[in-house]
């Protein structure tokens, strides 16, 4: 190998999120304070449809304060499904209550929600949808199993800023919260961090107590307003999700640049799909209308569809030849944790279970050079012929 490794993820930040680093530690202010208000007030202009945003430490923070929020508790059941990443299914244990596990289409990977209702008992208080790599599920058909059976729905957006399905975006449906993640490998990034958009004001209200240790007043007004800076009250036993001013600012600079890494991410995955279409590869599931969807492209999810050599062998050959390679994901009914509390079977999920047998992520990501992608093209090329 005389190339550089090529790694399956980077994030993509300039000289304009150092400088904007710098001016916040220079100002003094590194926790949540006049930054993260501001980045607050930026993404819910950005998704619009009046939405209010609340910026959270991680995603998994920001689901768990949704959950708590539309009430879920001990003995409740929430639907979700098996193929995601265990954080969408971990935080309804946070709250006592149980996982109800459905399986993914195979045409979107997304939750299969001909199987929804299926799932549903006299326990079942919400459903807990994942936007798989950044294609959107159908919200409308899944709002309306929630209204038909008197559900909660919280959006797992972690894939998707910004995705778009009929003309709406990711964000502006009906939901009661929706929840993006800004980890390092996500398509825009603070690092660490994420935020809940939601139109309810009092969910809006009781997640932002929450979120600081269930004071009444966030650390920003703490130190704003005309009441004594000592002054707060405990409402709640609360949690410390709070973003940082630091985190923030790299979130100001990132969230300017999202539309043109998704023209980017785009034009890469149109690129894949072009140059892989002869592989015995199946590519990854795409928007229905290119006129009015939208897909993030966050990740780029393909199954081997040979018997010539298994998917573990794949991805060897894959990092002998310098590049980085991922598995998105693992379904939740193999993890020992969900398989054994739960007594989940592979059989249970025959779509996931497929899916997973097969499946690689190759690497998509805007720091990514046209030369990087060429290289990657040319090794999948080279081992699958």
């Amino acid at each position: 190998m005389t190339q550089a490794f090529l790694p399956f993820a980077l994030p993509d930040i300039g000289e304009e999120e150092i400088n904007e680093v710098v001016n916040t530690l220079r100002s003094g202010w590194v926790t949540t304070g006049p930054k993260t208000k501001e980045f607050e007030e930026s993404f819910a202009r950005y998704i619009g449809g009046n939405v209010e945003a609340i910026s959270v430490n991680s995603a998994t923070a920001g689901l768990h304060l949704a959950l708590e929020a539309c009430g879920i508790t001990h003995g409740d059941e929430v639907i979700v499904p098996t193929l995601t990443f265990t954080a969408t299914a971990e935080i309804v244990r946070y709250l006592g209550a149980d996982p109800v596990f459905v399986d993914c289409d195979l045409n979107t990977l997304c939750i299969d929600i001909s199987q929804i209702e299926s799932k549903i008992t006299t326990k079942t208080k919400a459903i807990i949808p994942v936007h798989m790599a950044g294609l959107p599920c159908d919200m409308e058909a899944i709002i309306a199993i929630a209204r038909k059976y008197n559900l909660r729905v919280i959006e797992d957006a972690a894939h998707t800023c910004p995705s778009k399905i009929n003309n709406i975006y990711i964000g502006q449906h009906d939901s009661d919260a929706i929840v993006y993640s800004f980890y390092a490998t996500k398509t825009i990034t603070t690092g660490e961090g994420g935020m809940i958009v939601t139109k309810n004001t009092e969910l809006a209200k009781r997640c932002k107590v929450m979120r600081l240790h269930g004071i009444s007043r966030d650390a920003f007004d703490r130190y704003t307003s005309t009441k004594p800076a000592w002054f707060y009250e405990i409402v709640a036993p609360g949690y410390k999700y709070n973003l940082s001013d630091i985190a923030s600012s790299l979130g100001l600079c990132q969230l300017a640049k999202a539309d043109r890494f998704q023209v980017r991410r785009q034009q890469m995955a149109e690129l894949y799909m072009k140059e892989l279409a002869d592989l015995p590869v199946i590519l990854p599931p795409q928007v229905v209308n290119a006129e009015t969807d939208l897909h993030s492209w966050h990740l780029f999810c393909c199954q081997l569809n040979t018997d010539k050599i298994n998917r573990d062998d794949f991805i060897v050959a894959m990092s002998q030849k310098g590049i980085g390679t991922s598995v998105h994901f693992i379904p939740l009914h193999f993890q020992p944790y969900w398989q054994e509390y739960y007594k989940l079977k592979a059989e249970d999920f025959p779509n996931a279970s497929k899916y997973y047998k097969n499946a690689f992520s190759l690497p998509l990501y805007t720091k990514m050079t046209h030369d990087d992608q060429l290289r990657v093209i040319k090794a999948v090329k080279e081992i699958l012929r």
